[in-house]
Order: structure tokens, then sequence, then C-alpha cells
């Protein structure tokens, strides 16, 4: 799942720049990281429901819903900022503290069923290479949709 842990490493980037911005003083900024970062997590997020689906993960719904709650909470830290509030410490720490759970628990639920899905079709013979490359197809096509 290489995608999906340098999409990590990206959201990463952005916290350390929300740091950056905070340090700096710089409102401005922080207001640019956080629109960045909804941004950038609106399109990981849907990447990562894609494949999901694409793999029949059975808990992809209650999977969604942590995503739209996460957006919804963020936003509610842009509508602050706009307000004149400085909530670049809050954000920062919850941003930080979302990300390990993003990844020790909420992701490892799904990797494993998308990594077998991906790995049963280059596995076995039966699968021709036609199918191979749709699956190689689906992926980049994930890609460019919400990465662009």
């Amino acid at each position: 799942m290489d995608v999906i842990d340098h999409q990590h490493k990206r959201i990463v980037d952005y916290i350390n720049d929300l740091e950056i911005a905070k340090l700096k003083g710089d409102k401005k900024m922080v207001t640019d990281v956080i629109e960045q970062l909804i941004d950038y997590t609106q399109s990981h997020f849907g990447f990562e429901e894609s494949m999901m689906e694409e793999a029949g993960y059975k808990f992809v719904k209650p999977h969604k819903k942590v995503h739209e709650l996460f957006i919804k909470r963020v936003t509610e830290f842009t509508m602050r900022a706009a307000k004149g509030e400085d909530i670049a410490d809050e954000l920062h720490s919850m941003l930080a503290k979302w990300l390990i759970n993003h990844i020790a628990s909420e992701d490892r639920d799904y990797a494993d069923i998308v990594k077998n899905m991906v790995g049963a079709e280059t596995a076995h013979h039966e699968v021709s290479v036609a199918k191979v490359e749709a699956r190689s197809g689906f992926i980049s096509g994930l890609l460019g949709r919400f990465f662009r």
C-alpha cells in the first residue's frame, strides 16, 4: 500500500507546515495550510473509500462516517480561524492524534483486504494479463481522479 503510505506522509507534511505557520504566528499561512489539508484529505478519503468498495470491505459505510466526522471537525476549526480565533495549537494536536489513530487502527482494518484483492489477482495463473492491467488501470484511475 505504498500509495496510501505516500498520502499519509503528505498529510504529515501538512501537519508540519501547520507547526511552522504556528511558530511564525502567521494566521494567513495557518488558514492556507488548513484549506490545503482539507482538500488533500478529502481526496485521500475518496481514494481510500473507492479502494474499500472495490475490495468489498464490509465496514466501508462506518469508515466513511469517520471520514465525514473528521472533515466536519477540521471545517469547524476553519470557521473558528476565520473569526480570528487562534486555533493552531488545538488543531495541530488534534491532527497529530487523529493521524496516528487513522493509520494504526482505522486503515489497518481494511489494508489486508485491499492487499489480498490486488495480490489474489496477480497470484493466480488463471487471471489474464488484461485483468491485471485493468486492476493497475483502476489504481491509476483512482490516483488521477482524486489527486490531480
